[in-house]
């Protein structure tokens, strides 16, 4: 099988050769490229091999294409990058790795190609293409990677055992893969995951979770969390969610296995959004289930507060797992703390204050708390989904009106807790909290609309009630 046609299309496949012959190396595009390009899948970023120096390959390249080029180096991995046009480009010198049971670090020594590639993950990303004069083009496959993209299957090139026992991180790569690609994988390697779950302990959480992330961005993710829970993975990596697997019987009243719902809430986002973090409020929304959960002889199984206990385990889940501390955690709380709330709306004589301390709670999150509680509608049943979706559309169509009447979205008040200090002539304290508080309900209520017009004189209002004397009376800012 030769490429040379497709090669000789790109700019810098020539380029790269020609930096080759000029150094007198033996060169190869390796790996992930090769592997999306029997799929006809877009891959910007390509992997080179040359038995020699990458560095030295990536400095000749660098020199000789048009421009100034930026080239990094990466002196104690003996590796190179540049980028140059839409290109990200990454040179190695061909080698081959030895392991101690304690680390994933390898000890790296010079090798040939052959060496590279029996130390690569899978069969698929073991692939090469030769850029040399008298083979250019021409495919090296030695562990039938092709025929392995053509059976869809995730293998690896030597033992399995070893593959993994050495570099533990490729157990959650192969899950990827198979996730992303929806490939099965074969039969001995996912034995050899089962077998060296424990390995995973050594690796860092924040490899584990950039891989985890892939997962979760894949096109149907509870097929990589199916993966990882059989293999043994998740419950090193995630034992809360185990936990809300299986389902519990008394007096014939049994619940839903919340585990197998949560990976279909997970699913349904993934259809609409590619948000990763709307979809890890997918997988953490009914978190604290197992921890609320009581049976009752007249209601059967409730789980009252599991949205209030997940909301405080999100915080915690998230510095465990390394994932970031800032506004994506508080996202994820929030969707958390309210997924329950637009789902009691359904109620005809749900009222418009109502709505609107939804909007402004949810305030910049709605639409992804919306879509969040519309994935959260699952049954067996398809008439009965169908049902609760008709509802829902209901309380979209009272959340646009109320939206539009009060243009509630990232509320504010008009009448400021600066407003409140100045015409009272109070320093901040816990007054000014209350007056705000009260201005806050009294818009949230219906009783004024959330202008200085009508807001203003309520509080002068308050004022008198509270015996507070005005210091300031304050102009309309918009009159």
């Amino acid at each position: 099988m030769n490429f040379a046609a497709t090669l000789r299309e790109n700019p810098v496949f020539p380029h790269v050769a020609e930096a080759a012959r000029r150094l007198g190396v033996e060169t190869y595009v390796v790996g992930g490229w090769v592997r999306d390009l029997l799929l006809k899948r877009p891959c910007k970023d390509i992997d080179f091999v040359c038995v020699g120096s990458g560095i030295a390959l990536a400095q000749t390249l660098a020199d000789q294409l048009p421009g100034h080029v930026p080239l990094n180096v990466f002196k104690n991995f003996g590796t190179a990058m540049l980028r140059w046009d839409e290109w990200e480009l990454e040179f190695v010198g061909a080698r081959k790795e030895s392991y101690r049971s304690e680390s994933r670090k390898p000890i790296v020594e010079d090798g040939t190609l052959e060496d590279d590639q029996q130390r690569r993950d899978f069969t698929i990303n073991a692939l090469a293409i030769s850029l040399n004069e008298a083979t250019f083009g021409d495919l090296i496959d030695p562990f039938d990677g092709v025929g392995d993209l053509k059976r869809k299957m995730i293998r690896t090139p030597l033992d399995p055992d070893i593959t993994f026992s050495d570099d533990p991180l490729r157990m959650m790569r192969a899950i990827r893969f198979a996730s992303q690609l929806n490939f099965d994988i074969h039969p001995d390697t996912f034995d050899a995951l089962r077998t060296n779950a424990a390995r995973l302990d050594i690796v860092s959480q924040e490899r584990i979770i950039g891989e985890l992330n892939k997962i979760i961005l894949s096109p149907t993710p509870s097929y990589g969390f199916k993966l990882l829970y059989h293999a043994g993975l998740l419950e090193r990596i995630f034992p809360e969610l185990i936990e809300l697997a299986g389902v519990e019987t008394v007096d014939g009243k049994g619940h839903k296995d919340n585990f197998y719902h949560t990976l279909q809430v997970l699913d349904n986002v993934a259809e609409v959004s590619d948000d990763l973090w709307l979809r890890w409020a997918a997988l953490m929304h009914d978190i604290a289930k197992p921890a609320t959960k009581r049976f009752d002889k007249r209601a059967g199984w409730t789980f009252h507060g599991h949205e209030d206990l997940g909301t405080r385990m999100v915080p915690k889940l998230f510095r465990r797992m390394k994932l970031p501390m800032n506004e994506h955690m508080k996202f994820v709380q929030k969707l958390v703390r309210l997924h329950l709330r637009p789902i009691a709306l359904v109620k005809d004589e749900v009222t418009d204050s109502a709505i609107r301390r939804l909007i402004v709670d949810a305030d910049e999150a709605l639409d992804a708390l919306m879509q969040l509680c519309r994935a959260d509608i699952t049954s067996k049943n398809p008439q009965r989904v169908r049902r609760h979706l008709q509802n829902f559309n209901k309380v979209e169509k009272r959340i646009l009106e109320v939206e539009e009447t009060d243009r509630l979205r990232n509320f504010q008040p008009a009448v400021t807790g600066e407003h409140i200090m100045q015409t009272f002539g109070l320093p901040p304290s816990r007054q000014v909290g209350e007056l705000k508080s009260e201005l806050r309900e009294a818009i949230l209520e219906g009783h004024i609309k959330n202008t200085f017009a009508d807001g203003y004189p309520f509080l002068l209002k308050l004022g008198e009630q509270r015996g507070l004397p005005v210091q300031k009376q304050l102009p309309d800012p918009q009159a």
